[in-house]
Formats: structure tokens, C-alpha cells, sequence
């Protein structure tokens, strides 16, 4: 079986550079604005805080495990989670749907390293991870719901790949953009990436002025939201700052 990944929309460089630097909560706040309201993976939490994500969403796809269904297990060429390895490609970020089952794992430290050499982006599932040490030892960002050491057979089996699902409730369609920061993983349309991306940015750099008058002793009143003065004091600082 031959997959290859579904990008029907592709960041520009200076998207994808923007991306690594906003946080998850403003891009879900300009998800809002472009009529997106959930997209955000709660309950997911990261393995590797100091590391970002960015990148194109590759999905796996598992249903509850059952004994007649558990005799391709090992097999690289049949088992979709192991097809799904070798087919991952440089910027992809591997989501899996587990059901939000974490009674047993859903991918181990050796396959996340195979897909880190493959160069994946990163590694989402709303299930369990085991090896959780050794995934603390990768360069690859990962996000789980939790750690469980039993290998997946026991409640997992993998079905499909590059298809749409559900991650922690949201929907992931392949070729979306995945962005990972400290705090967790926003799904953003693929469609809409390139214009949340610049928009976001220019939230933050507004929000910086912001967040430096409030630090310094001004009300929030006027400010946060801003009024026209506020706005043009902004622009002031913008100048005086060049960004």
C-alpha cells in the first residue's frame, strides 16, 4: 500500500516561520474570527514543552481491538500503523485517533523514532504513549493524553490512514496544519492556514504593546480593548520599534 500525504493548501516560508513563533491561543482566537470555533485538543499535553510544531497533518485512525481482527499485528506490510510509519514525509505531523482510550498505548519510542528519521514534525495522539522516557530523549515533538506502558493490540487496532478524524474531539482533516507550542496542539484548516498564520502574528505584536502598557501600571480600560488613542500610540511604538 502506497499513501502519500494530502497537502492541498502549502505554507509559505514566512507562514510556516510565523507559525513557530505565535502561541496556540492566539491562533485559536483568529480561528474564531475565520468562523472556526473548535480546534483546540484539550487534554492533550506535551512531551517535549521546549520544542514547537508546525506542520501538515497525517492521520491514523483506530477502532477497539478484537480477537479476529489481531493477525496482522506485526506485519509491516499489512498493519496500517506500520504502513502509516513508513509513509509519514518530512513536515508531517502523525494524528492519531485513539478514541481517547489510554487504557493501553497507541505508538511506541521505536516507531517515534522512525518517524523522526523520516522527518516528521511532530507526533499527536489522544490516547497513550509508551516509552514516554524515550520520547523525552527525541527531537521530535510529541502530545499525548497519557502514559501507558501496554503495547496497543490490547485495546487498539489500526484501520485507516490519511483519512478524516476526530482527535481529542476535533476534527482533523489530512493536509491540515498542526501547531504544538507549551500549552497544546490547534487545528487549523488547511485553507485558512497562510492568513491565520500573518493575522495571528500581527495579533501578538499588538498584544506585546499591550501586554508592556499593562506591565508598566495602565488600566485596562481603553487599552485592552484598545481605543483610538491607544491604536495610535500603538503605531507610534510600532515605528519607534521597527516591527
Amino acid at each position: 500500500m502506497t499513501v502519500s500525504s494530502s497537502r492541498p493548501h502549502l505554507l509559505s516560508d514566512e507562514a510556516k516561520e510565523k507559525l513557530r513563533q505565535v502561541s496556540t491561543a492566539t491562533l485559536t482566537s483568529q480561528l474564531q474570527k475565520h468562523g472556526f470555533r473548535d480546534t483546540f485538543l484539550a487534554g492533550i499535553y506535551p512531551l517535549r514543552p521546549d520544542l514547537r510544531m508546525v506542520g501538515y497533518a497525517f492521520t491514523l485512525r483506530f477502532i477497539p481491538a478484537r480477537e479476529d481482527l489481531a493477525d496482522e499485528l506485526y506485519d509491516n506490510t499489512k498493519n496500517v500503523q506500520r504502513l502509516a510509519v513508513e509513509a509519514v514525509n518530512p513536515e508531517d505531523v502523525l494524528v492519531i485517533d485513539a478514541r481517547s482510550e489510554t487504557g493501553a498505548a497507541s505508538f511506541g519510542h521505536i516507531l517515534g523514532t522512525r518517524i523522526t528519521a523520516r522527518g516528521a514534525a511532530g507526533l499527536v495522539t489522544d490516547g497513550a504513549l509508551r516509552d514516554t522516557p524515550g520520547f523525552r530523549q527525541l527531537e521530535l515533538p510529541s502530545y499525548i493524553r497519557a502514559a501507558h506502558a501496554t503495547t496497543s493490540f490490547v485495546v487498539h487496532h489500526p484501520v485507516e490512514m490519511q483519512v478524516p478524524i476526530g482527535c481529542a474531539g476535533v476534527a482533523v482533516v489530512p493536509g491540515d496544519v498542526l501547531v504544538g507550542d507549551g500549552e497544546g496542539v490547534v487545528v487549523i484548516p488547511s485553507q485558512v492556514a497562510e492568513s491565520v498564520a500573518h493575522a495571528a502574528h500581527e495579533q501578538e505584536v499588538r498584544e506585546r504593546f499591550f501586554q508592556e502598557k499593562i506591565a508598566g501600571g495602565a488600566s485596562i480600560l481603553g487599552v485592552y480593548p484598545p481605543n483610538e488613542a491607544t491604536l495610535a500610540e500603538f503605531e507610534q511604538w510600532r515605528k519607534k520599534n521597527a516591527i
